[in-house]
């Protein structure tokens, strides 16, 4: 019995989910539209305004795929009624980040700035105040296309665990490690 995927999706106003016949959800909102194909023993109803995801059998395949489409459509219905936000801090000296319209260039001590072309799904700004580090904000409808793209930024300069200097999400714990220690 999957927790996840016996519970109903409400659906807030203005969202609308409809299933075609290929077994394909489309979710669309006020901030856009989403399409997600559903594997064909998985049975989606939209029922008095909220959406019920149901299986076939107790098998364990069944089971995994009843819990993970419910998610994949929740998540669907939040993004283009809400929409998501991640957030990405720049820690080290000189490191800058400036958005260019769909282009974030980046200068993270490397002998060449980088310029990484953000998809047009998601919206991108930089924030640089004195005695901070800068922050970049990403935005969407889409919640894996946004973690992508964060991951993507985070790749190119990962945060390293001795000074703690890189590319991190906000509020995320770097394990630090002790440098060599003196000889005696």
């Amino acid at each position: 019995m999957s927790r996840i995927g016996n519970l109903p999706i409400n659906l807030p106003k203005g969202v609308t989910v409809t299933i075609n016949d290929n077994n394909v959800v489309t979710v669309k909102g006020p901030l856009g539209q989403l399409q997600q194909s559903v594997n064909p023993d998985i049975k989606v109803e939209v029922i008095d305004n909220q959406v019920r995801i149901s299986r076939p059998s107790d098998s364990k395949m069944h089971k995994s795929l009843h819990g993970l489409y419910r998610a994949l459509i929740a998540n669907m219905v939040e993004g283009v009624s809400k929409g998501f936000k991640k957030e990405l801090e720049l820690v080290g000296v000189g490191y800058r980040a400036e958005a260019k319209g769909q282009n974030l260039e980046l200068s993270l001590g490397f002998s060449h700035d980088i310029i990484f072309r953000i998809p047009d799904e998601v919206k991108v700004e930089t924030k640089t105040e004195k005695r901070s580090n800068p922050i970049i904000t990403l935005t969407s409808y889409d919640k894996q296309l946004i973690g992508h793209v964060a991951a993507k930024i985070r790749s190119l300069r990962p945060p390293e665990p001795f000074k703690g200097k890189g590319i991190r999400f906000v509020g995320e714990y770097i394990r630090r490690k002790a440098g060599k220690s003196a000889s005696v």
